[in-house]
């Protein structure tokens, strides 16, 4: 029985130390420093977060759909944020999926397991793949989730009806 005790100690002890990582993604820019989505949010438009991988077939075939609504409505009622989940050693497939399909909206880069935790902390679901859309209002909070292609209509369609869905 003293020989399970000491064991028990270790794992609360170890899962103590991985909460704080759990808990907040670190996410860089694709100059390495630090940032947090709610830099992004809540500065009175919408934020469409498209969570991708450089390798994810969808998210190559949509990521043209995301650059043309984020040119068209940046200035107006929305803009995308981009999080690639290529971690740090994948940063230089990040940067070719960045220029091969011309985004022009801010991107961050985290490690996948850091990702995948930072959705299910913001959502409550869990993590099911890429790509990934999280909508924050213009008040910063979190209206609306969904794992798969969306197509940029549907997103125009929520923010006209003020996030309300159908």
């Amino acid at each position: 029985m003293t020989r399970v005790q000491p064991i028990k100690t270790m794992w609360a002890l170890a899962l103590a130390l991985s909460l704080p990582a759990v808990a907040s993604a670190t996410l860089r820019d694709l100059d390495g420093r630090v940032r947090q989505i709610e830099e992004f949010t809540g500065r009175g438009q919408w934020t469409v977060v498209m969570i991708w991988a450089s390798d994810c077939m969808v998210c190559n075939a949509e990521a043209h759909r995301y650059v043309d609504f984020h040119t068209f409505h940046q200035d107006e009622d929305a803009g995308v944020l981009g999080i690639s989940m290529d971690g740090q050693d994948g940063l230089a497939d990040a940067q070719a999926f960045i220029q091969e399909h011309s985004v022009n909206f801010p991107n961050l880069i985290g490690e996948p397991e850091d990702v995948a935790a930072m959705y299910t902390r913001l959502t409550g679901r869990p993590w099911r793949g890429t790509p990934t859309f999280l909508i924050y209002g213009p008040d910063g909070e979190l209206r609306a989730q969904q794992v798969g292609a969306v197509p940029t209509e549907v997103i125009v369609d929520f923010i006209a009806r003020g996030g309300e869905q159908d």
